[in-house]
């Protein structure tokens, strides 16, 4: 796939380089830029990027499968942090583990340049209509 070119805030702030993968068949691979402004102390970065990389990544693994007319709301997610991840580029992968009709299971994982494991993670989704969604999110701010 080509470089993504940075269109909204969040894969700004979350880093987004590429998107590598993105199969119909319910898998998704996304690059980021870890950047030293997203560390804590030692140079680590901070869990909650480590999580919404993976997490983003799970959400592209259903939309991959499923469309853009979703969007994949998490109802519980589990990380396992397994080595610190440092500045550079890192790969989230993920895939559907089990699928209904609107709620999946999903895992992914986050891998350094050299292939290592840094974190694993899994989660319950639920398939939400987009219009409904971006209805409510109208009715709420006035809009």
């Amino acid at each position: 796939m080509t470089a993504m070119p940075q269109t909204d805030d969040l894969s700004r702030t979350l880093g987004l380089v590429e998107r590598l993968e993105m199969d119909p068949a319910g898998r998704a691979r996304l690059a980021y830029q870890a950047g030293a402004h997203m560390c804590h102390s030692g140079g680590v970065v901070q869990g909650g990027f480590i999580t919404g990389w993976i997490d983003a990544a799970m959400a592209h693994a259903l939309i991959a499968k499923h469309g853009a007319d979703i969007v994949p709301m998490s109802l519980e997610l589990k990380v396992s942090f397994f080595a610190p991840t440092r500045p550079g580029r890192v790969i989230a992968e993920a895939w559907i583990e089990q699928g209904g009709r609107s709620t999946a299971f999903c895992e992914g994982r986050l891998l350094d340049a050299d292939g290592k494991v840094l974190a694993k993670a899994s989660s319950t989704l639920r398939m939400m209509d987009r219009s409904k969604i971006e209805a409510g999110s109208k009715a709420a701010t006035g809009g």
